[in-house]
Order: structure tokens, then C-alpha cells, then sequence
């Protein structure tokens, strides 16, 4: 199965809007540092036909030590979510 980096998204996003790689590499950075600088003021990301980026919160909870059984506390925590929209599910089909 073949994997897509952000290397190969450069040199896609330079060639097909014919600039430098210079300035794919600030756009795309650009557009990177926005979705996780409103993330992280709590907002969501809604990209029309691809999906939404969110916060979710976790609760706080007790988990167990793989290695001896003793419990843990895990703490409350914020992650990164992402639902994916109509367009990007019709053209994964």
C-alpha cells in the first residue's frame, strides 16, 4: 500500500499551481499551522466536501498497568478529531 508524505503533497501542490517549491512548502505550512492554531483556541474546521476538523475531550479515567495490573490515573485530556465529509467518503468508494 502506498503512502502519500508531505514531500509528495509539495511537489503535487508546485506543479499543479506552477510555483516554486519554496512557496508550496509556505503555503502548505501556512494552511497547517491555521487548522492547528484554531484547534487549539477550541474552533472547529469545516472543509466543504472533505470533512471537519475538531476538538473532542476525554474524561478523565482509571486504567490498568499492562505490565502489573496496579491502576493508573489517566488524565482528562483534549484530542485532535476528524469526521470526513461526503465527497472525501464518495471518492474513497
Amino acid at each position: 500500500m502506498a503512502r502519500i508524505t508531505k514531500e509528495d503533497l509539495i511537489e503535487v501542490l508546485a506543479k499543479k499551481v506552477c510555483c516554486s517549491k519554496k512557496e508550496a512548502v509556505d503555503c502548505l505550512n501556512t494552511l497547517l499551522d491555521e487548522i492547528k492554531s484554531s484547534l487549539a483556541k477550541g474552533s472547529d474546521v469545516v472543509l466543504t466536501g472533505f470533512g471537519t476538523f475538531s476538538v473532542s475531550h476525554r474524561k478523565a479515567r482509571i486504567g490498568r498497568n499492562p505490565q502489573t495490573g496496579a491502576s493508573i490515573k489517566i488524565a482528562a485530556k483534549k484530542v485532535p478529531k476528524f469526521k470526513s465529509g461526503k465527497g472525501l467518503k464518495d471518492a474513497v468508494k
